[in-house]
């Protein structure tokens, strides 16, 4: 057997469909079929896949037992709207939403992280939307880094972290820059502005070309 085959086979164990696997790793479910009829090789959420299927990642690309392996371990983390984010973030463990909505990591992350799926185009050309980070708000941003944010309105924001020294109080002052320069960058220092978290993994969706 390859990939291929040993994908589909582990599926239909599980009896899951190729939509249910897709929502599971957080990847589309064209990207299920493409695995599924040989055109991906080497999938580039390949860890999301194994933990969708409750394998190693390792037996779907090279073979071996198809014994689920108690070693690798996976979290369901809530996929939430920018709304939801902005109202859950303040106290305690991230909720699942009503719908159930969620995606799974292997990543090492703690209980106050949580994905947002990428609305809007702010932040393109890096993200799109439609795209899904995974956010964890005990995680402190360095330079550079993109962070999920509030500014007082009630929905998150999505942006670049970059701070720029010290406020009038010996505050930390820093801007939250979109990479689309159509949009405004928030300083804090003009408006108050909360980071809610730092991105700590981003799945890429297929796109249109």
């Amino acid at each position: 057997m390859n990939l291929a085959s040993r994908t589909k086979k582990r599926r239909t164990e599980l009896d899951m469909t190729q939509a249910e696997v897709a929502k599971r790793a957080g990847i589309s479910q064209q990207s299920i079929e493409a695995i599924e009829n040989g055109k991906t090789l080497k999938p580039r959420n390949l860890l999301a896949l194994a933990a969708a299927l409750e394998c190693d990642a390792r037996w779907l690309l090279l073979g071996g037992d198809v014994v689920p392996d108690s070693s690798f371990i996976a979290r369901r983390v809530p996929v939430l709207s920018y709304s939801q984010a902005a109202t859950l973030i303040n106290a305690g463990p991230i909720p699942a939403p009503l719908d159930g909505d969620y995606l799974l990591t292997t990543s090492a992350l703690s209980e106050r992280s949580f994905a947002l799926r990428i609305q809007g185009d702010a932040m393109e050309p890096e993200f799109r939307e439609g795209d899904i980070v995974i956010i964890d708000a005990n995680v402190y941003p360095v330079p550079g880094e993109f962070v999920a944010a509030s500014n007082g309105s009630p929905v998150a924001t999505f942006k670049k972290y970059r701070p720029v020294g010290d406020g009038a109080k010996g505050e930390e002052a820093f801007e939250l820059v979109p990479l689309n320069s159509d949009y405004p960058t928030y300083r804090s220092w003009e408006k108050p502005v909360t980071l809610m978290g730092t991105m700590v993994e981003q799945r890429i969706f297929r796109r249109k070309r």
